[in-house]
This record gives structure tokens, C-alpha cells and sequence, in this order.
């Protein structure tokens, strides 16, 4: 059945107008009255019951589609422990690509990290622009795989930026267990990651750092551990920018 994000409050016997988005997909599918899809909230603010709800379509016009929000079903499929991203910005469609990858995986957060190698420097109008674009490329992604909670594409910040913001990618509210802060490095000293994580037995959460092409600078890595960041590696092989932080996510959430 179709999965659509409605960012409306969503309850049982209510009728409302998807959003102009789902709108065109659904016509694009040429659903029809009485089909039926799937919604769920996203998880992203107050009043959400989380799960997902049955619908039905009751009106196709011309650019709006309303439908009749049915059953709830309190199902959640995310990863069990909550994995924040700190990735650095990669060139052209590769961060889209992380975007989508990193959702599918089960990432709870993803921050774009503009480092000194960063090929693309973010910043005003064209910054803002581009993390609406990655929020729609998460929110299409659990579309897709299933997810009902979709992770916050936080605005590009620089690293220093981001260390002088603690509360940036921690845990949740209603987790306040701090962070182990993890990150990917080929400076000797590494440890492997199932090595750092292998004492980490329960949930707790993880702050992965990762850098663009090029990796992150010395002086970069070097304030990263400084404020509690442990190195670790992914194994013998060097892997692409956009391959790296999906390669620790599945380890981490799968």
C-alpha cells in the first residue's frame, strides 16, 4: 500500500487534505475514491502518536486530494540504538545519496558538516535551500522503507560551530544518556569500531563523525578528540565519503 508523510495531526474518523506533495504522487499513481494508502506523522512534532494510519482516498480534484484517516497502528520500525550523524558536506548528488542511504539504515539525526575539504561551502539563502532539500530526500526515503519517524536534517554548521552547541544531535528528550562520540579516522591508533561499541552493551547512543573527500583535516581530527571523540576504523580499505557513514550506520543499527 502507498506510504505517504503527513505532517497534519493525524486521528481516526478525521478528513483531511494531503499535502501538496503526497497530493501529486498520489495522482501521479492515479488512485482513485475508496483506495486505500498509508500515513504517518514523521515524529517531528508535539501531538504525534507516532506508528502509522490506515486511509482512504474520498476526493480527487484537480491539485488536492482528500482522504479519510482510518485505523492506527502503533508500529514503529526503527534501528534500536539512535545513531547521530556528523557528516561531512560531499560534492554534488553524493550527499543526496547519503541522505537517502543514511534514513534507509535508520540514522536518528543527520547534521551536514562544512569542513575545511568541504568541495561545497554552505551558507545563507543557498544553505537554507539545501537542507530543505535533504529533509524531503529523508522524508521520501521512509516513505519508502518503511520508517514512521523521520530524522532531523539539522542546518550546516563548521565543526568548532557544532562543538560549541552541545545539545546539537544528543539524545532525545526522553533518553538523556550522553552520547558515546565516535570518530572515523586513518591516523594511527585507531581501534576498530565493533571494538569501541563491543562495551557499549544496551542502547546508547552514538555521535558518528565522518569527514568530506579528502577526509577531515589534522587539525580537525585533533579538536574532535580533544573534546572526546574516539577514533576508530572501518578496516583495511580506504572507502568513498558517501560510503564510510553508511558503512558504520549498518553496523551500528542492523
Amino acid at each position: 500500500m502507498p506510504r505517504f508523510h503527513c505532517p497534519a495531526l493525524l486521528a481516526t474518523g478525521a478528513e483531511l487534505d494531503l499535502p501538496p506533495g503526497a497530493a501529486r504522487h498520489v495522482q501521479v499513481l492515479r488512485l482513485q475514491p475508496g483506495d486505500g494508502i498509508t500515513l504517518f506523522h514523521g515524529g517531528q512534532g508535539a501531538g504525534d502518536p507516532g506508528g502509522e494510519f490506515d486511509a482512504t482516498v474520498v476526493k480527487m480534484g484537480r491539485s488536492d486530494v482528500r482522504v479519510l484517516v482510518g485505523a492506527h497502528h502503533a508500529i514503529e520500525r526503527e534501528a534500536p540504538r539512535a545513531v547521530h550523524l556528523l557528516a561531512g558536506i560531499t560534492a554534488n548528488e553524493r550527499m543526496d545519496w547519503l541522505v537517502e542511504k543514511a534514513t534507509e539504515l535508520g540514522v536518528a539525526s543527520i547534521t551536514p558538516l562544512v569542513a575545511e575539504r568541504s568541495v561545497l561551502k554552505l551558507k545563507g539563502e543557498r544553505a537554507d535551500k539545501k537542507i530543505a532539500h535533504w529533509q524531503a530526500v529523508a522524508v521520501a526515503a521512509c516513505e519508502q522503507c518503511g520508517r514512521n519517524r523521520v530524522p532531523v536534517v539539522h542546518p550546516a554548521i563548521d565543526l568548532a560551530g557544532w562543538l560549541r552547541s552541545p545539545g546539537r544531535g544528543s539524545s532525545s528528550p526522553e533518553n538523556q544518556v550522553r552520547p558515546q562520540r565516535l570518530l572515523l579516522s586513518l591516523r594511527p591508533g585507531t581501534v576498530p569500531l565493533r571494538e569501541a561499541t563491543g562495551s557499549e552493551a544496551g542502547q546508547r547512543p552514538v555521535l558518528f563523525l565522518s569527514g568530506p573527500e579528502g577526509g577531515l583535516s589534522p587539525a580537525e581530527e585533533d579538536l574532535a578528540v580533544q573534546q572526546g571523540f574516539a577514533p576508530v576504523t572501518l578496516g583495511p580499505r580506504v572507502l568513498r565519503a558517501e560510503t564510510a557513514p553508511l558503512a558504520a550506520l549498518a553496523a551500528l543499527t542492523l
